[in-house]
C-alpha cells in the first residue's frame, strides 16, 4: 500500500534549506539555549552551531541572540521565519495532502492494487485530519480527504464525486442552503462530533471583545471564512439574526481553514474572527464560545451496507476516536458514530440559546 506524502522546499540563493533549521530554531525557542536545543534535536553542539551560522550569512542577519550566561533566545528574524513557516504549512498543508491522494490513487491503479479506501469530500475539521493522519495496526480501511466548504461537498456527493460528504450545522438552527442538496429518501446522516464554534480573540483578550455586536466597533479587524463554507454560512446567519449589518464589519480578506483564521490572528493580521475552539487553543488564543454545531458525514443510504462505510462506523465509535475528540477542546463525543435520517441529522438532538453578545 502506497502512503505518499509531499513537502514544501525551501531555497534561498540556490541553496534548499535545511528543514532542521526549523526544528533547532523550535528547540531553542522552547529550550533557551543552544546546547540544549542541540541535545533536544540529537544532533551534535558543533553541527547546529555550523548549521545556525551557514543560514545566518546567506540571511545576512542572525537568526537567535547568544549571551554567556544568559543561554540564548531567537532573534526577531528568527522568530519571523518560524511563523512564515507555520503559516506557509497550514495554507500549502490541504494542496499537498489532496495531490498525494491522487498520486496514490494513480500507483495504486497503474500496479493493479486493490484498496479500500473511501474517498470524503470533507469540511475543514481537526479531528478527521488527526484520524486519517495516524492510522493504528490493523487498520482495513484508509480515509482520502478533500477538504472543501460544506456546500460543494454535498454537491460532490449529489454527483457522484464522493462517497461521503462532510458538513456542519448550527444545533440552534437549520440551513436551508444545505436542506436543498440533502434528501430524506436518499440520504443518511452520519455524526462525527459536536464542536464548539465562536469568536477567537488574542491571547488575554486586549480589545476586550466579548460578542458579536462588538464587531461593529470602529477600527475593529475581522477574519472572515470563504463563502460556501459551513462556517461562513453559520457566522452569516449569526449575525443576520442579532440584526447586525454585515457593512458595519471591518472585512480583513477570507482564510480557507480554521487554522489559518487562529493564526491571523495570533501573527496580529487581524483582531478577531469566527471558528471553532481546537484552532484558537493551538495558536493559545482566547475563545468566546458562540454556538455548537454537529460535524456530520452525509452519505447516501444504500452505503450503509458497504463494508467500507461499516468499516468507518466501527472507527469512529471507538476508542481511538474518542481519545483523539478528547484531545480537542471544544469536542464532544455524544454522535460520534451514530446514523441518523436528514431530518433529525439537520434538526439536531438538543436545542441551546445563541448568545449575540456573550
Amino acid at each position: 500500500m502506497f502512503n505518499i506524502q509531499l513537502q514544501a522546499a525551501w531555497q534561498l540563493g540556490g541553496d534548499t534549506l535545511d528543514p532542521t533549521l526549523f526544528a533547532l530554531l523550535e528547540a531553542m525557542r522552547e529550550q533557551g539555549s543552544l546546547r540544549s536545543a542541540a541535545q533536544a534535536t540529537s544532533l551534535s553542539y558543533r553541527h547546529v552551531w555550523g548549521l545556525l551560522r551557514k543560514w545566518e550569512a546567506l540571511l545576512g542577519q542572525p537568526l537567535a541572540i547568544l549571551q554567556r550566561g544568559r543561554g540564548a533566545r531567537l532573534s526577531p528574524l528568527g522568530e519571523a521565519l518560524l511563523q512564515a513557516r507555520r503559516q506557509l504549512d497550514e495554507q500549502l498543508a490541504p494542496t499537498l495532502a489532496q495531490a498525494a491522494s491522487s498520486i496514490e490513487r494513480q500507483l495504486a491503479g497503474a500496479s493493479g492494487l486493490k484498496r479500500r479506501r473511501l474517498l470524503i469530500h470533507a469540511s475543514d475539521d481537526l479531528a478527521l485530519a488527526r484520524l486519517r493522519d495516524s492510522p493504528a495496526a490493523g487498520d482495513k480501511l484508509e480515509l482520502d480527504l478533500m477538504f472543501h466548504g460544506s456546500l460543494e461537498n454535498l454537491t460532490a456527493l449529489a454527483h457522484g464525486k464522493c462517497d461521503l460528504a462532510g458538513f456542519h450545522i448550527a444545533e440552534q438552527a437549520g440551513s436551508a442552503e444545505i436542506a436543498r442538496l440533502l434528501r430524506p429518501d436518499a440520504h443518511k446522516l452520519i455524526g462525527v462530533a459536536i464542536r464548539e464554534q465562536g469568536m477567537m480573540v488574542a491571547h488575554g483578550n486586549p480589545k476586550a471583545i466579548h460578542g458579536l455586536r462588538d464587531l461593529t466597533r470602529r477600527g475593529l479587524r475581522f477574519i472572515n471564512r470563504q463563502q460556501g463554507s459551513g462556517t461562513r454560512l453559520a457566522f452569516d446567519q449569526l449575525i443576520d439574526n442579532a440584526g447586525i449589518a454585515r457593512r458595519r464589519i471591518r472585512y480583513q480578506g477570507e482564510e480557507s481553514t480554521h487554522l489559518a483564521v487562529a493564526q491571523a490572528i495570533a501573527s496580529g493580521k487581524a483582531d478577531t474572527g469566527f471558528g471553532i475552539q481546537a484552532a484558537a487553543a493551538q495558536y493559545g488564543l482566547g475563545f468566546i464560545a458562540l454556538v455548537s454545531e454537529r460535524y456530520l458525514l452525509a452519505c447516501r443510504a444504500e452505503r450503509l451496507k458497504d463494508n467500507d462505510v461499516r468499516a468507518l462506523l466501527q472507527t469512529l465509535r471507538g476508542a481511538r476516536f474518542r481519545t483523539i475528540l478528547a484531545g480537542l477542546p471544544g469536542y464532544d463525543k455524544a454522535i460520534a458514530g451514530k446514523v441518523m435520517g436528514v431530518d433529525e441529522g439537520l434538526s439536531g438532538p438538543r436545542p441551546a440559546g445563541v448568545r449575540a453578545n456573550a
